[in-house]
């Protein structure tokens, strides 16, 4: 690899982490109260996109995070706190809309998930057969069948 096309990757690579950071939140979006926005970017930050699964209200650029995001504006507007517009978000939606739902008996199955794969990944590593264990020795009649057929002419 050339020095120019090293170079020519590491921008690259460059450009494509800056890229990573971008937020969807449009500009008609942001309140004219920095401080309201600065709390409207902290609750949507820990809301789930319903569309996206895996990304924060505030990343994703589906229309149904838009649509959350305006409805967190309009209850920081209407004086609601942030524990107030999470609840109301979470009556509506369900826990699945927070990205860190709370830990409780509902939600047991989804934080005791991920312990149960590794414990279980952990046992089966401790129960597979370690290379320094020798094969058993065959049977006699496993040995005669290996004999016999290693008797028989080739087929084809």
């Amino acid at each position: 690899m050339s020095a120019r096309s090293a170079l020519a990757a590491l921008a690259l690579l460059a450009g494509l982490g800056a890229a990573g950071g971008a937020r969807a939140v449009e500009p008609d979006e942001v309140l004219p109260d920095a401080k309201l926005e600065a709390r409207a970017r902290e609750v949507s930050s820990g809301l789930r996109c319903l569309v996206c699964q895996n990304q924060s209200i505030d990343d994703s650029a589906a229309p149904l995070a838009r649509d959350l995001r305006l409805i967190v504006r309009e209850h920081l507007k209407a004086g609601d706190t942030d524990a107030e517009i999470r609840a109301y978000l979470v009556q509506r939606y369900g826990d699945f809309v927070l990205l860190k739902p709370p830990f409780e008996p509902a939600t047991l199955l989804l934080w005791g998930t991920p312990v149960l794969v590794v414990g279980l990944g952990g046992l089966a590593l401790l129960r597979r057969p370690r290379p320094s264990d020798a094969p058993r020795p065959l049977t006699p009649d496993e040995q005669a069948r290996v004999d016999a057929l290693m008797a028989e002419p080739p087929r084809g």
